[in-house]
Formats: structure tokens, sequence, C-alpha cells
């Protein structure tokens, strides 16, 4: 089994990669957005705790999403592994991850980063912007605070993982095959 944490800043293409690589290794790809629309649109109880710090403007609590999360794992007791897409974001979250990891007799193999320049990553969400109706990837001033927002909040993670060695550094560049080969290189050595 191999659970692996896909990170990057906003327009470093996790969405695109997460894709081929599930397809790739026979994965299941947890997209936290993904998580919280589905358990919120179906009215699941944890959807609708989750609903309820949402419309008071909070931020719905690590445990609420932990919990959202193990159940995710348990719709999937044969796979072969997952790919974490969003989650985690801060230290407490990474903490908690490995817990439940733990819980479920398994780990975090590696959290495996794109690393885009910041200019790229602009010009990719504008031209994102341009053809999905994505609000937040129209606005330049918006896109340049997101990724300043990644920087500051999330990128400590990077530290997180490298104390542990399963922090490893993907160059984000190039096609979209060899950004996939660059990840799988990485993949295959675990």
């Amino acid at each position: 089994m191999k659970n692996i944490i896909l990170f990057g800043p906003p327009g470093a293409g996790k969405g695109t990669q997460a894709e081929r690589l599930k397809n790739k290794y026979q994965l299941v790809h947890i997209s936290t957005g993904d998580v919280f629309r589905h358990n919120i649109k179906n009215e699941t109880e944890l959807g609708k705790l989750a609903k309820s710090f949402i419309e008071k403007g909070k931020l719905v609590p690590d445990e609420l999403t932990i919990d959202m999360l193990s159940a995710e794992l348990d719709k999937n007791p044969n796979a072969n592994g997952f790919i974490f897409d969003g989650f985690p974001r801060t230290k407490a979250q990474a903490d908690a991850l490995g817990h439940l990891m733990e819980d479920k007799e398994t780990g975090i193999d590696a959290m495996i980063a794109l690393e885009v320049d910041d200019e790229i990553l602009v010009n990719r969400l504008l031209n994102r912007g341009k053809t999905s109706g994505r609000t937040d990837d129209a606005d330049e001033e918006i896109i340049r605070n997101r990724i300043k927002v990644y920087y500051n909040e999330t990128a400590v993670l990077k530290d997180y993982y490298k104390e542990r060695n399963k922090y490893y550094g993907v160059k984000g560049v190039g096609t979209v095959e060899e950004i996939t080969d660059r990840l799988s290189a990485v993949i295959d050595q675990l």
C-alpha cells in the first residue's frame, strides 16, 4: 500500500497529476474539497455538522475533517493506497492524519510537492480562470494572495515531512507526461 500526499501551491497541477497517478497505480484519490461537497450534498451526519460550521463562516474543525477522511478510507478497504489532495494544511492536521493512518494500520509514505515558480503559477491560474469559470482564478490579486497564504501557512509542512524523511520535491514544469514521469520516479522508489 502506498499513501501519498500530493502537495503544492495553487496552480501547481495537483488535480491533473492526482488523476494520472490514481490511474497508473490504482490508488484512491481523496480530495478534501470533494469529500466536503459530497457529505454536504448528501446530507450525511458529518456533512450536516460541517455545513453548520461553514454557514457560520467558521472553519470546519480538524476532528470533523479527520472523521470524514476516516469514512473515505473505510469505503475503500482493498485500496492499493491513497493520494491525499488538499490535506493536511497544518502541522496539527498532519499529526491527526498520521494518527488516523496508524489506526488503520498503515502510514503516510511520502509528501510529494510540485515545485513551480510563482509567475508560472499566476499565468496558469489566469488561463484556467478564462476557461473554468472559477472567479478565484480570474483575479491576479486574489491569485497572488492565495499563493502567499500557501507559503505562509501551508508550506511549513515541508519541514514537518522533511524531519520524517518523507518529503520529495518534484519540478512541476514541463509537459503533463514529463511531470507524471518525475512523480512516478519518486513513487516507484517508495
